[in-house]
C-alpha cells in the first residue's frame, strides 16, 4: 500500500473530519431550512483559516442528500482545495453509484490509507435503502486483512454508523446493527488505535479499552446531545481534527462556526 505523501514514520498527520453535509443537486438545497451547501462552505472556510496545512481530508458519509451526482461534484469541488488527498465512505443517505461517478480519475474511495506510521482504514456501513448500518463480509474481511498486513502500524477506522451508544435513545437502533461482529475483528489487534465515524451529527469523544471513539458534528444541522427523541440542537456546525502522532498517540478537537444562529423548521422538510 503505497504512501499518498511525502511523509515519513517519523512525521505526525494532520487530518480533518468532514460529516454529514446532506448536499444537494441544488447549490441553494435546504435541511429543515438550513442551506447545507453554504454551511459546508463556511465550514471550509474555517478549516483554511485554522489548519492551513493539512496532510488529508476524511469525508464519513452522508455527503449528500439526495444522492444526485450534482451534489458529490460540488463536494468534491468545494473541498478539492482543503488537503493533498481526500477519502469519502457512504452514509445512509448516500448512493454509491453517482458517488463513484462523481469520483471518477480520482482516488477518493480508496478504502485504505497509509500515511506516516498510521494506516487509515474506510469500510462502507451502509445498506440501500435503510438507515441502520451493517458491515458486510466483504467489509470485515477488508478490515481484518487491512489490520493483519500492516501490524507495525497504527490503525484508525472510519465508518459511517456508530459501533457503540452515543447516549441518545432515537439513535440506538440506527447505529451499526452488527457491531459485536466489528468488535470482534478490531479486538484481535493491538494495533487499531481509534475509530472515526459521523452519521450522529455530534461530538463523542469516550475510550474502550485502548481504542479511542470518535464521532464529529455535522457541517450543516446538529442533533441535540442525549435526547431521547429526535430534536435538532442550536449547536454552530463543525468539523473534527486528528493529529495522528508517530508513537500511536493521538490529539484531536472540534471546531465550530462562530456567531451562528439555527431555528429548525420541522415543516420545511423531512429529515
Amino acid at each position: 500500500m503505497p504512501n499518498v505523501s511525502t511523509l515519513t514514520t517519523e512525521d505526525p498527520v494532520l487530518l480533518v473530519q468532514l460529516s454529514d453535509s446532506h448536499l444537494f443537486a441544488e447549490a441553494d438545497g435546504s435541511l429543515l431550512g438550513l442551506k447545507t451547501a453554504q454551511s459546508l462552505q463556511q465550514v471550509i472556510d474555517l478549516v483554511q483559516a485554522e489548519q492551513p496545512h493539512i496532510d488529508g481530508l476524511l469525508a464519513t458519509g452522508d455527503l449528500t442528500q439526495d444522492g444526485s451526482v450534482e451534489a458529490y461534484q460540488r463536494f468534491r469541488t468545494l473541498t478539492a482545495p482543503l488537503a493533498p488527498f481526500g477519502r469519502w465512505i457512504p452514509g445512509n443517505h448516500d448512493q454509491v453509484a453517482q458517488m463513484r461517478e462523481a469520483a471518477v480519475q480520482s482516488r477518493l474511495l480508496e478504502p485504505v490509507v497509509d500515511i506516516g506510521n498510521w494506516r487509515i482504514t474506510l469500510l462502507n456501513s451502509a445498506v440501500p435503502h435503510s438507515t441502520p448500518g451493517y458491515l458486510e463480509d466483504d467489509q470485515l474481511q477488508l478490515l481484518a486483512q487491512s489490520l493483519s498486513e500492516a501490524p507495525d502500524r497504527h490503525h484508525l477506522v472510519c465508518l459511517h454508523h456508530h459501533p457503540v451508544s452515543v447516549g441518545c435513545p432515537w439513535l440506538e437502533p440506527i447505529g451499526l446493527r452488527n457491531a459485536k461482529e466489528f468488535w470482534s475483528v478490531m479486538d484481535r489487534y493491538p494495533q487499531a488505535r481509534a475509530v472515526l465515524w459521523g452519521h450522529v451529527h455530534q461530538a463523542f469523544d469516550q475510550q474502550r479499552n485502548d481504542v479511542r471513539l470518535l464521532a464529529t458534528p455535522s457541517t450543516c444541522i446538529q442533533f441535540a446531545v442525549g435526547s431521547p427523541d429526535f430534536k435538532v440542537s442550536g449547536e454552530a456546525p463543525g468539523y473534527r481534527w486528528l493529529r495522528l502522532q508517530p508513537d500511536g498517540t493521538l490529539q484531536t478537537g472540534v471546531s465550530r462556526l462562530a456567531d451562528f444562529t439555527f431555528e429548525p423548521d420541522y415543516s420545511a422538510n423531512n429529515y
